[in-house]
Parts: C-alpha cells; structure tokens; sequence
C-alpha cells in the first residue's frame, strides 16, 4: 500500500525543515524546526487512526491527523496572532473557504461535472481552491493556514450536518480519507501564497507595514532566526535596526 499525497507532502516539507530552508515561515508563524516536526509526526501517525464517534443509520469517526491535530494547530497559531483581527479572519476564512469548496464540491459531482471531475480530481481541486480562497481570506500565514485546513475540515461537518438533516443513512469520515490530503495540500498552498505574496508586497513597501500593530510583532517580522536541525545558525536583521542596536 503506498503513501498518499497527504503524506508525501509532510515528508516533504520535512526535509525542509532539517535543512532549515522553510525556517522563515515557521518563525512567522511562532513555531520552531522542532516543534513543527513534531507536529508533521503526530499529523502522519495519526492518519492511520479513526476514532469512532457514532454508530447506526449515520456512522462517523474522526481520523486523529487529520481531524484532532490540525483543530489543535489551527488553534494554536490563533491564540499567538498579533491582533484579535487577525483571529477574527482566520475563522471567517475558515468558514468562507469550507462554504466556497463546499459549492464547488457539489457542482462537481453532479452529472453536468462528472466530465471535468475525470480531468482533474476533486483531491486536487479542493485543496487548490481552498489554499487559495483561504490566503485571500486570512492574509497573514498563520491565518491562511487556519484557514486552508479549517475549511477543508468543514466540509466533513457540513456533510454531517445534511445526513442529519434529511435523515439519509450514511458515513462520515471527519479529517479522514482523501480529506486528509486535502487538508495538509491546501493549508500549504495557503501559506505559500502568503509568504511569497506577502514577501513581495513587504518588499515594495520597504517593510512590514507597522501600523495598528503591535511592536513585538513588527520586530519578528524584521528579525528572522533561521536555524537547521544541522546545526546551522544565522540571524538576519534588516540593516537599519542593526545600525540601531550598535549605536545604542
């Protein structure tokens, strides 16, 4: 049996992580090499285990990484956002990108879109339009990936929610399955599109944009700490504050 995409992909980001190529983005959003590892190990351990919920006419289990550990995470980096704004957008982003993929979802599986949905599988589709809808809603990335997961999340309630509307029979596999992939793929996407969207918009500007913000926050968008699990250390500092801190 081989690895599904979901899988391979924190594989992935794995490596990246030990050779600290992804270190700025984990120390924007307030995690460290280790920490994310450990993440990225309980998110694949715990895609092989579901939690069974309920039983009879609707039969639902919850899969522990892809349904328990990304809520805890997406959590996590809301309770560390700069501004209750920011909270605010990763959870109205959550709802707008599990209400958009939602729509899409269901225009796919009709018969209308039966042959488009043989060109490009929905485990693609969702996580794309996801990763992208959830970077327009959050902005930030902690907030885009909040998101990008939360709302491809949803789509496992509101499928519960309808078989517990009409009363038809059915299963429901929160966080599990092919939902799995599309969690971990759209969650990335989103916070690529921030980073790399955000980090050309900072550029133009000559900087993170100050205003409204709290001052520590502006300081770790100036300051970042890249650090391998190699052993590997190098602090970059903007050259202006670095001017600052000599002639203090």
């Amino acid at each position: 049996m081989g690895l599904n995409w979901g899988v391979m992909v924190l594989v992935g980001v794995s490596l990246l992580i030990f050779f600290g190529v992804a270190q700025r983005i984990l120390d924007r959003m307030h995690l460290s090499d280790k920490g994310a590892l450990l993440v990225i190990g309980a998110l694949i351990a715990g895609s092989f285990i579901d939690i069974p919920i309920t039983r009879g006419n609707i039969e639902t289990t919850v899969n522990l990484g892809g349904g328990v550990v990304p809520v805890i995470l997406a959590f996590y980096l809301i309770s560390t956002a700069g501004t209750v704004k920011e909270k605010i957008r990763a959870l109205v982003g959550a709802l707008a990108t599990g209400i958009v993929i939602y729509i899409i979802g269901s225009v796919i599986m009709t018969r209308e879109g039966a042959e488009f949905n043989t060109i490009i599988d929905p485990i693609f589709i969702y996580p794309l339009v996801g990763g992208i809808v959830a970077y327009i809603a959050g902005r930030s990335r902690r907030a885009a990936f909040v998101a990008g997961t939360l709302g491809v999340l949803l789509l496992d309630f509101f499928h519960l929610i309808y078989l517990v509307v009409t009363g038809v029979p059915g299963t429901v596999h929160i966080g599990g399955a092919g939902a799995f992939d599309s969690i971990v793929i759209s969650g990335l996407i989103a916070v690529l599109l921030a980073e790399f969207i955000g980090e050309g918009r900072e550029r133009l500007q000559g900087g993170p944009d100050s205003r409204g913000r709290d001052p520590k926050l502006v300081k770790n968008l100036k300051e970042v700490h890249y650090t391998s699990m190699l052993g590997v250390s190098e602090n970059i500092e903007s050259d202006k504050d670095q001017r600052g801190e000599d002639n203090a």
